[in-house]
């Protein structure tokens, strides 16, 4: 059986049945179909073309926010009683994103074949992990697939947000320190230079730190583009390597619990992050055993990865699941004791959800107070590079006396 062409949208022209001028935009798999319905309505198409591309929406890459976006808005038009195959076509026609569009037309097309929509999903793994698609078959089968999107969109915001936050952490600093380091290499390499040649003729000893730095800047001017080239290749490299080397990316990952304020952050995202997972998996009727499997994953964390994994083989023997955390000795004792005492009550899910709200409360305001505390600490740094050149440049002039 041949597979039908994905739906796109065209914009058509043409009169309706009094002689007036009609135009207006219509999804469809190719232009004789669309022509058939409008002539079922009482127009004549005269031109019907493909809806050219917006500047702003040409980029084809979906994003995780994209999939968060599209999982809220399925989930509220089937509580609406949208039927699930007019949803997805809503959900295409009102995405600026071309990607999202031709994704959602593919699972709307799957679906409307016979295929289930958890196996739909699950031919774009690049998309929708194994979380998604098992949350997705439970909801089907379970007869509550509305509240089971509710659910995964609430999940994916909360996680999408809380990515925000620890990218918000991190982006401030690196900038200020990337425009540092340009600016101290243009310093370096056309500033510097012009100053070396009025020392030249000073015909004395110049002070031990500007010739440092008239060396440094000799050497920018030889080999900028190499040191450019090998930082590049350095970070590239050893990101790449982080991904295949298991043993990397587990030094790294300790590290960056390790470094100040960065790490807290770290320690609590992770946290917030399994109970998060944790809650909505457990919510969802995914047996606890397998709900530990998709929450390994969701950690962001080789370590907590691995103490995970460990905790659902506890788990697996008949040990309760907050001795077994305990034992780990990497989660905190709030969330342990959370934990128990959702056990103790069978309301394991709503007790990890508040766990959740709280470890993500607490990366905002630390996130906050990073922000507030770095804002001096980079101003320092800036006027140590920036001034140290110049005091470094202007100390010759000043112990010019000595020399005439």
């Amino acid at each position: 059986m041949a597979k039908a062409a994905a739906a796109v949208a065209y914009i058509y022209k043409g009169v309706d049945a009094k002689g007036n001028k009609v135009e207006g935009e219509i999804t469809a798999s190719n232009p004789a179909l669309i022509k058939a319905q409008l002539r079922r309505q009482g127009i004549i198409a005269n031109r019907v073309q493909k809806k050219p591309k917006s500047l702003f929406s040409g980029s084809k890459k979906i994003k995780p926010g994209d999939i968060a976006l599209f999982t809220r808005q399925l989930a509220t038009m089937m509580k609406a009683g949208v039927p699930l195959v007019q949803s997805f076509e809503i959900v295409a026609d009102g995405s600026d994103n071309a990607g999202v569009k031709e994704l959602v037309m593919k699972i709307r097309d799957d679906v409307a074949s016979g295929t289930s929509f958890a196996d739909s999903l699950r031919k774009h793994p690049l998309q929708f992990d194994d979380l998604f698609c098992n949350l997705v078959s439970s909801g089907e089968q379970s007869g509550a697939l509305e509240t089971m999107l509710d659910r995964i969109a609430t999940y994916k915001e909360k996680t999408e947000s809380l990515k925000k936050k620890i990218k918000k952490a991190m982006t401030y600093p690196i900038a200020v320190v990337l425009v540092a380091v340009i600016v101290t290499a243009i310093l370096l390499i056309k500033v510097v230079p012009q100053f070396a040649q009025t020392f030249a003729g000073f015909g004395a000893d110049l002070p031990a730190f500007t010739l440092f730095v008239l060396g440094l800047s000799e050497w920018m001017q030889e080999y900028w583009l190499l040191a450019f080239f090998g930082l590049t290749v350095s970070i590239g490299g050893t990101l790449e390597i982080k991904k295949r080397n298991k043993n990397v990316s587990q030094f790294f990952d300790k590290m960056m619990l390790k470094i100040p304020v960065l790490g807290l952050i770290t320690y609590n995202s992770i946290a917030a992050r399994y109970a998060r997972t944790l809650a909505t998996t457990f919510a969802a009727g995914v047996p606890l055993i397998d709900a530990l499997k998709s929450v390994a994953g969701a950690t962001g964390n080789v370590v907590y990865e691995e103490a995970t994994l460990k905790i659902r083989d506890s788990v697996a023997t008949g040990i309760p699941l907050n001795t077994a955390m305990n034992h780990s000795g990497l989660y905190p004792n709030m969330l342990v004791q959370m934990t128990a005492i959702g056990e103790e009550s069978g309301a394991l899910d709503e007790m990890l959800g508040k766990a959740a709200d709280f470890y993500e409360e607490a990366v905002d305001n630390l996130v906050d107070n990073l922000t507030t505390m770095l804002e001096p600490m980079i101003m320092t740094i800036l006027g140590v590079l920036v001034g140290g050149l110049l005091v470094a440049m202007y100390l010759p002039i000043f112990n010019l006396g000595n020399v005439i």
